[in-house]
């Protein structure tokens, strides 16, 4: 007998929006009553193996006892407090902490509570810092192509349009300079050449670093981002790093950056930042972008302020998560996820349907020939107990760096058993 669904679901269900939804036609959403560890439990009781960490934020898995403890805490003395006039402990412990883990140079953090603001506030930085040193027509941003940024109108003017999230808004946003990545000498080389001529008009080089995330799991290799250093350098722009999706250890070392051994100027932060808990972004800057700033004029200061700036429990739950990587062999369990996933998924390269299988730190990813019927997969991986979601032509897979490897095995077993089940 099929349990019921919970009432707050189903009377809920004709009040909310959910996101990337066609409401009408979509299923109703799996009601989810508790989390633990990489498991999800639903109401009916199943347990769902969880392959994508929610949007690849839980990274120490659901539940830690660290983190919860650290939330609690926080709120018995202060939950939030506005940041303008104001200053709390947990936020200044932050910025302190992150400036130190990302090296010296970066030293300047700003926060904010999603990674779309995160990079919309990176693009005000990098084009108010040219307006402050008297050179305001450097407003033209440089992006890739596969890039994704956010969803809001700055970032959706830095994504690439054919990634196929924003079509409605082609022709209202103002797109920026896309290119493709120097992945070779040729496209090297013609970046280089667009920049000699344009760089007089451009603020700042966007890219996610090793891996353009929404766009498709599209990955490239470390000497891309030094590349656009020395770029970024040789025609003084400045350079900007995504790591909204990878950074805290989810390719391998705590920020990808750190494999290609250069920094950026700027970098956004947000997703695993707090260990999949609480709503929290960071926009780390470059001492030379914020002395740009640094004015005894009052209009060359960044105005900008969300009202939940530095939130309290947020910054508590981030320094918690921290905590983490220092105590326990997250990025030792990677490698060993990283492992697992290349041996676990290499079988589903012979599938007819499978064009290729990447795989990079604890992110592997399956790109089928076709887009399929994402409805019909999620609802066979579901019945597989596992909690994947694919997007486009994309199947896979971002597990909790504490995903045990028994659990990790039905997650590549699940991929493999229904691709095999899809025509070439």
């Amino acid at each position: 007998m099929k349990t019921p669904l919970p009432d707050w679901l189903t009377e809920g269900q004709r009040h909310v929006w959910l996101p990337y939804t066609q409401m009408k036609t979509a299923a109703m959403p799996a009601p989810v009553v508790r989390t633990q560890g990489s498991r999800i439990q639903l109401a009916d009781g199943r347990i769902l193996i969880d392959g994508i960490a929610s949007w690849w934020t839980a990274c120490h898995g659901y539940n830690h006892p660290h983190i919860a403890r650290a939330v609690h805490d926080q709120l018995d003395r202060l939950p939030h407090i506005m940041f303008g006039g104001l200053a709390h402990e947990p936020a200044l412990k932050l910025a302190k902490r992150l400036c130190v883990l990302l090296g010296p140079g970066l030293d300047r953090a700003f926060f904010t509570e999603s990674g779309s603001v995160s990079v919309e506030v990176a693009l005000k930085m990098a084009m108010q810092y040219w307006f402050n040193q008297g050179e305001p027509q450097r407003r033209h941003i440089v992006a890739f192509r596969g890039g994704y940024h956010g969803d809001t109108f700055g970032t959706m003017a830095v994504c690439d349009p054919g990634v196929g999230m924003h079509a409605a808004f082609d022709g209202i946003i103002p797109h920026q300079d896309l290119h493709d990545l120097p992945l070779d000498d040729a496209s090297s080389d013609a970046l280089d050449a667009w920049l000699r001529e344009h760089a007089g008009h451009v603020a700042a080089i966007l890219v996610e670093p090793l891996v353009q995330g929404a766009g498709g799991m599209r990955m490239h290799e470390p000497f891309v981002l030094a590349r656009l250093r020395e770029l970024a350098d040789r025609h003084d722009v400045l350079l900007i790093f995504d790591e909204i999706f990878t950074g805290f250890g989810r390719t391998g070392t705590m920020f990808a950056f750190e494999q290609a051994g250069v920094q950026p100027d700027i970098i956004t932060l947000s997703k695993a930042l707090t260990g999949g808990t609480l709503p929290l972004a960071a926009t780390v800057a470059s001492r030379r972008v914020f002395e740009g700033f640094w004015s005894d004029d009052p209009a060359h200061a960044l105005m900008h302020g969300p009202t939940y700036m530095g939130n309290a429990l947020a910054c508590a739950a981030a320094l918690a998560s921290l905590d983490l990587f220092e105590r326990e062999p997250r990025l030792a369990q990677v490698r060993a996820i990283e492992g697992q996933l290349r041996e676990g998924l290499a079988p589903c390269a012979a599938l007819p349907c499978v064009r290729e299988v990447r795989v990079k730190g604890a992110i592997g990813a399956v790109e089928l020939h076709s887009t399929p019927d994402r409805a019909a997969l999620c609802r066979q991986f579901l019945e597989a107990g596992a909690w994947i979601r694919p997007f486009g032509n994309i199947v896979y897979l971002t597990p909790a760096f504490t995903t045990t490897p028994d659990d990790l095995r039905r997650l590549t077993d699940a991929i493999e058993t229904v691709l095999s089940a899809l025509p070439s």
